[in-house]
Formats: C-alpha cells, structure tokens, sequence
C-alpha cells in the first residue's frame, strides 16, 4: 500500500515525465532519468516490485536508468493509481496520453485484468 504522499509523488513523476506507449502487442509505461535520479528510480522498483529497472547505460555522453512498468505489474499495479490521479481537470495532455494507451491496448488491458479477477 502506497500513502497518499506516494501515489501522488509517482502519478506527478509519470504524468510530467513517463512515456505512454507500448511495442505494438502490449502496453508500457517507461521512465529514463540521469543516474544522478538512481535513488528516485530504486525507489519506484521497491513501490511497485514487479516493474524492472534497466540501466546504467551510457550513450552519446548520456547516463541513465530505465524504469519500466508493463504485463501485470502495469495493468494491476500502476494503472489503478494513474486512472485515479491523472485527470483532464490537472493536466489534459497527459489524461490523453493515458486515454490513448487505454484505447490501444484495450483488448490486452481486458485480458490481463480477467485473468486477475477469480
């Protein structure tokens, strides 16, 4: 359980940095941050234990971590709180975003809460 300092702490950092996308067959929420951020990243992992956390990588004079977020851990632990928090009314642009992978991937969002659901 995340306190409600901590929900809004993760909804703020996706909403204004993640990215909403996902590979074309399933949804993901990801999250580059310079390594200076590695404690930010670790903590996100320990939150919510089966995203993953790639990195350090080191491209182009670049140093960062990649927080990803997608299969059961993105439909049953981050959407909920993201459906909860990020609402036209705050910041339209990122609740579109959020409606749009919502549409995309609607059937394997489906898919994976049913087979959640006893």
């Amino acid at each position: 359980m995340l306190s409600e300092t901590e929900r809004g702490l993760v909804a703020g950092i996706l909403m204004s940095e993640g990215s909403f996308g996902g590979d074309g067959k399933q949804p993901h929420i990801m999250l580059r941050k310079h390594v200076r951020h590695e404690t930010l990243m670790r903590w996100l992992v320990t939150r919510f234990p089966r995203t993953k956390l790639y990195g350090p990588y080191h491209h182009a004079e670049r140093s960062y971590f990649q927080w990803v977020a997608r299969g059961p851990a993105l439909v049953e632990d981050v959407l909920p709180l993201l459906d909860q928090l990020i609402v036209p009314e705050l910041d339209a642009h990122a609740a579109g975003r959020l409606a749009d992978l919502h549409e995309r991937y609607a059937s394997y969002i489906a898919r994976v809460r049913a087979r959640s659901t006893p």
